[in-house]
């Protein structure tokens, strides 16, 4: 195959965003290495599914070299995989710290880091992670304690990445989104959840794959928090 067909890897890839990621990124001819806890094999040649935990180191090793060996180059990486846990803060146990740090801060780093070393050696690249508008703009009523810890160390690291990286042909982005109708959130719990948005609504999975799209393609941004949010990052409401 050829080097020159742009390679993405993308977590958290079986469903929602990030199976919806897969289909955006192959459509533009993207060359897709798809990794999740559940992930099935593809009959398309241009994805490669790679199972396994994301908080794992051994996954991220496997993951970025199963990449090159199978496409020969990293150019992008969606650091899509996360967890979200509302939970009153003095009720979270030990478990719970560990889950979300785990998928959120390691699944984060283990893969960044080793992608990232090589994109280095490219000289260009694009990471962009997915986090969440509540670490700006806490709702009363859902504790998210959790998720500002967690996202809130991902928006931090974005711009601080973006430095180290700025004259090494790599730029690192964030996409900060309000509540998307995934499969995680029940069609019952839609006109509750659309109360939490300015605008009125859930966002769609759509909205979210065309601002990571967008990053891709702006090569003079970097270090940019995205809000997709409906306007929650605005103010109050």
């Amino acid at each position: 195959m050829s080097t020159e067909q742009k390679v993405v890897i993308i977590t958290g890839a079986s469903q929602g965003i990030g199976a919806a990621l897969v289909r955006a990124y192959r459509d533009r001819n993207y060359r897709v290495v798809a990794t999740s806890r559940s992930i099935k094999e593809s009959a398309d040649p241009g994805i490669l599914a790679v199972a396994g935990d994301i908080a794992k180191p051994e996954t991220a090793e496997r993951v970025v070299r199963e990449a090159l060996a199978r496409f020969g180059r990293i150019d992008s990486l969606v650091n899509n995989a996360g967890v979200f846990l509302a939970k009153p803060f003095v009720e979270m146990t030990q478990d719970d710290y560990d889950h979300n740090f785990g998928v959120n801060v390691g699944g984060f780093f283990h893969i960044t880091q080793r992608a990232a070393a090589h994109m280095l050696e490219q000289g260009s690249g694009h990471i962009v992670s997915v986090t969440t508008s509540l670490v700006d703009q806490p709702i009363a009523g859902l504790p998210s304690a959790l998720a500002s810890l967690t996202k809130g160390g991902l928006n931090a690291v974005t711009r601080a990445l973006a430095m180290e990286f700025a004259k090494s042909g790599i730029r690192v982005n964030a996409v900060s989104p309000g509540v998307i109708k995934t499969p995680m959130h029940p069609p019952e719990t839609h006109a509750a959840l659309s109360t939490l948005h300015p605008v009125g609504r859930m966002g769609e999975i759509r909205d979210i794959v065309d601002a990571i799209l967008y990053l891709e393609n702006a090569s003079f941004v970097t270090g940019e928090i995205l809000h997709v949010d409906g306007g929650q990052n605005a103010g109050r409401w």
